[in-house]
């Protein structure tokens, strides 16, 4: 078997996606997400001027040496755009060997170490009692697992907190929008909705919350300690993963346990805070962090340290990636939980999936492969449009991360 082409695929029902779409002489097809949420187009040249010619010709079951060829083979390494490109190349690959093999991905990197995955919901609103409500509801649907996320009185917008009631997006259509913020004032108020959940819906819910770096160290720790009496089952990017040092001064001040890493997109992000064992879940999703093939290394890697995984998955990755992370869970011991926001309904109208929630999990299928498919004349439909993430200022005018 030999690959004789391959091409992306931009649409936009209701949010940009890009695919890859890459095609053998036998017939057989894979697919791969390479959306990278406000730089899409990015990827789809370094995919198309780089990438596809260099498969023309390739062997799509040699997946190990096809990952270093995109990997070292490019000099230039690493980032988001690379990771994201090489990512889909991967995923389409093994999606192509499922599909020749008959059999569902899973099988081919391990076989079920379990029958379903373990997702979160995401619960937010723009007052403690709006969040509460948000928790519950979340929970009447069955979801045994909640990120709360509540406005900070003071602080016009704030992360996680949808305008109106509308599903939360945070990517917006045009140039990138300003928010604002106040460490001091989130700092103050989040700890009060923590106390009122525990005290609304009990310990058997596990509840996370998302600082999407915005803390210093000191103040993460702080946060993390202020928050160990409600039991959390994971605080999110408390500090910018840059500085990984920073998770030292956290872990010395807490028990809470840390999740961090969906910016990050290689085992060189993760390496040192695995070996210091600095935090406890790995957010790098596989559809920015190098795909299968990778993600395999990083998770085997983390298991040593009793790390465990905790795969990014909001609506700004395809149904490709949920569904390639659905097999991935599947298969690894150290599975910890998924994240899990469900596409606009307009998306299924391009997308085919073969997963499905139910009572706090997620369910896929064994069609071969990934078991998911795009409806290409349908994505004509939905044509590009330029869309940014917010960007975030200090209420003093200071450029600060979002």
């Amino acid at each position: 078997m030999k690959i004789t082409s391959a091409k992306v695929i931009v649409t936009s029902p209701s949010r940009n996606f890009v695919t890859l779409k890459i095609e053998t002489d036998e017939g057989i097809y894979g697919l791969g997400d390479a959306t990278l949420n406000g730089r899409e187009k990015a990827v789809v040249a370094y995919l198309e001027e780089h990438c596809i010619p260099m498969l023309i010709g390739r062997d799509p079951f040699q997946i190990e040496d096809s990952w270093y060829l995109f990997y070292r083979g490019a000099y230039w390494r690493r980032g988001p755009v690379t990771m994201t490109a090489v990512a889909a190349i991967d995923v389409a690959l093994w999606d192509i060997k499922g599909k020749a093999l008959n059999t569902p991905l899973y099988n081919l990197i391990g076989g079920k170490s379990r029958e379903k995955v373990m997702v979160y919901a995401h619960a937010n609103g723009k007052d403690i009692e709006a969040t509460l409500g948000a928790v519950g509801r979340e929970i009447d649907k069955g979801f045994i697992a909640v990120r709360a996320q509540t406005g900070i009185p003071g602080i016009i917008d704030t992360y996680g907190v949808p305008k109106g009631d509308a599903p939360y997006e945070p990517a917006v259509r045009g140039l990138a929008q300003e928010s604002f913020w106040e460490t001091e004032k989130y700092m103050n108020h989040v700890p009060k909705l923590f106390k009122r959940l525990r005290e609304t819906y009990g310990e058997d819910v596990h509840l996370l919350h998302d600082v999407h770096h915005r803390c210093t160290p000191i103040e993460a720790a702080r946060l993390a300690r202020e928050l160990e009496p409600y039991h959390l089952f994971w605080l999110e990017d408390a500090v910018a993963g840059e500085l990984q040092e920073g998770l030292r001064l956290i872990r010395n001040h807490s028990t809470t346990p840390i999740a961090i890493g969906e910016v990050f997109n290689t085992i060189y992000d993760y390496s040192a805070l695995m070996v210091e064992q600095l935090f406890d879940y790995i957010r790098m999703p596989i559809g920015h962090g190098g795909g299968i093939t990778h993600l395999l290394k990083v998770a085997a890697f983390g298991s040593v340290y009793h790390i465990k995984t905790g795969f990014h998955g909001p609506t700004d990755l395809s149904p490709v990636t949920m569904a390639a992370a659905l097999h991935f869970d599947l298969a690894i011991n150290n599975f910890g939980i998924q994240e899990y926001m469900p596409h606009q309904a307009i998306v299924n109208d391009v997308f085919k999936i073969n997963y499905k929630f139910d009572k706090g999990y997620m369910i896929i299928d064994d069609s071969p492969g990934l078991g998911v498919d795009i409806d290409e004349a349908k994505a004509v439909k939905y044509p590009y449009e330029r869309a940014y993430l917010p960007i975030n200022r200090k209420t003093d005018g200071t450029m600060f991360h979002w």
